[in-house]
């Protein structure tokens, strides 16, 4: 598999991560389901924009029904159809990286003295 990239979160910590790959493009999607089936939906019509007949593939991590352990996550990507080669799968990691990412990021540069990571934890503690 390629570089995975973050490409959208929530202050609950839900994320998606895009994975490229010899199967296509994979959304690996983490957090509370009830969540995450949105920002899934749409993150998937992002990429389907730039994606054309590529297959898209989504994936939950989790332990409840229909969602993959962790521990099977690599097991399980693994296992997907290879569809596409490593030409195509280069080209559409261009093309998706100008799509860039909406992931809560961090600022760029060094860490302000006065902020503190305080507001991240909160946020977790408030879940």
């Amino acid at each position: 598999m390629a570089g995975h990239t973050g490409v959208a979160g929530t202050t609950h910590l839900d994320a998606v991560h895009r994975v490229i790959g010899r199967p296509g493009i994979i959304l690996v999607a983490e957090g509370a389901p009830h969540r995450v089936k949105s920002l899934l939906a749409q993150e998937k019509k992002r990429t389907a924009r730039v994606a054309g007949t590529m297959p898209i593939y989504d994936v939950v991590v989790g332990n409840e029904e229909g969602q993959v352990p962790l521990a099977k996550l690599q097991r399980h990507l693994m296992k997907l159809p290879r569809n596409i080669n490593r030409q195509e799968m280069e080209s559409m990691e261009a093309r998706l990286a100008a799509l860039g990412s909406r992931a809560a990021a961090m600022p760029k540069g060094p860490m302000p003295a006065g902020a503190k990571m305080r507001s991240v934890q909160r946020t977790v503690r408030r879940r």
